[in-house]
């Protein structure tokens, strides 16, 4: 019988460790800052990042149309609020915020630092 309560309490006592050992909450991304004295071109450096997109953003599948030539038209004004990137609903969900990564790939911290530094300088056409 003590064996048996030994064995018990060793099994207990390891589901408790196994289980008190997960961890499900994703941390988040640290955007760094852009140089003020960096260019940003919407062509140059924001297209090419949008270009990961258009496996499903591509005008058939799912909206904003994200390829090359229609991809600002179709995010600002709507999508983007200029010289706001945390009001506007792209910026909040860019792959890794609440956009669903089904499409396997995450934007990187220096994509994402360069789309938000795009939209606070005036998400200009450039």
């Amino acid at each position: 019988m003590m064996k048996r309560k030994s064995l018990l309490l060793i099994t207990g006592s390891l589901l408790l460790l196994l289980a008190s050992c997960y961890y499900d909450e994703e941390l988040p991304v640290v955007i760094p800052d852009v140089p003020d004295t960096q260019q940003i071109s919407f062509s140059g450096d924001i297209e090419p990042i949008l270009a990961q997109c258009i496996g499903c953003h591509n005008g058939t599948i799912a909206n904003p149309d994200l390829r090359e030539g229609n991809a600002y038209a179709n995010l600002v004004p709507g999508l983007v609020q200029a010289g706001d990137a945390a009001g506007s609903t792209f910026f909040n969900r860019l792959p890794g915020n609440s956009h669903p990564i089904d499409a396997g790939f995450v934007l990187t911290a220096d994509e994402i630092a360069l789309i938000k530094a795009w939209i606070d300088r005036g998400a200009l056409d450039n």
